[in-house]
C-alpha cells in the first residue's frame, strides 16, 4: 500500500489562515483517501479560543458524516496538537495523527500535556511526527517574524 500525505492541503490551510492574520496552523482529516474536512486557525475571526485548526476540522468532519466519532480517520495537521486539540482527537477516535512541527511551548502530544500518555486518555491514535516540518516550521516563525 502507498503512502499518500494530504499535508499539501494542510499546509494550504495554514497559509490561508496566515492571510486572515490567524496563526498559521492548518488540518485536514482523511478516510480511505477520501477528504472529510479541512480547516486553518480561526480563533480571532470567530472570537472563540478552541476554534483552533483541528477542533473545526475534526467538527466539520463528524457533521459531514453525521456522527460523533471518526474511527479510521486520519488527521493531518502543521503544528503538533495542544492539549485541548489532543483531546478532541482523542475522543473522535482518530486512528491516525500526523503532525509537521513540533510544540515546545505548547504542545499536548510529545511535549508538556502528552494527553495521550496518560491513563485517562480511552483512545490512542498512531502518531507520526515531523512530516512537511521545515515548512510548517518556516509557517510559523515567518508569521511571527513579521508581527514583531
Amino acid at each position: 500500500m502507498e503512502f499518500t500525505s494530504y499535508m499539501d492541503q494542510a499546509l494550504d490551510q495554514a497559509r490561508a489562515a496566515a492571510d486572515r492574520g490567524e496563526v498559521p496552523v492548518g488540518a485536514v482529516v482523511v478516510r480511505d483517501g477520501v477528504v472529510l474536512a479541512v480547516a486553518g486557525n480561526r480563533t480571532r475571526e470567530l472570537n472563540d479560543p478552541t476554534a483552533h485548526a483541528e477542533v473545526l476540522a475534526i467538527r466539520a468532519a463528524c457533521a459531514a458524516e453525521g456522527a460523533e466519532r471518526l474511527s479510521g480517520a486520519y488527521l493531518y495537521v502543521t503544528l503538533e496538537p495542544c492539549p485541548m486539540c489532543a483531546a478532541a482527537i482523542s475522543n473522535a477516535r482518530i486512528a491516525r495523527l500526523y503532525y509537521g512541527a513540533g510544540d515546545p511551548k505548547s504542545g499536548g502530544v510529545a511535549q508538556g500535556a502528552r494527553v495521550f500518555d496518560h491513563p485517562q486518555c480511552h483512545h490512542v491514535p498512531e502518531v507520526y511526527d515531523g512530516l512537511r516540518e521545515v515548512e510548517a516550521s518556516d509557517l510559523l516563525v515567518s508569521f511571527f517574524a513579521a508581527k514583531r
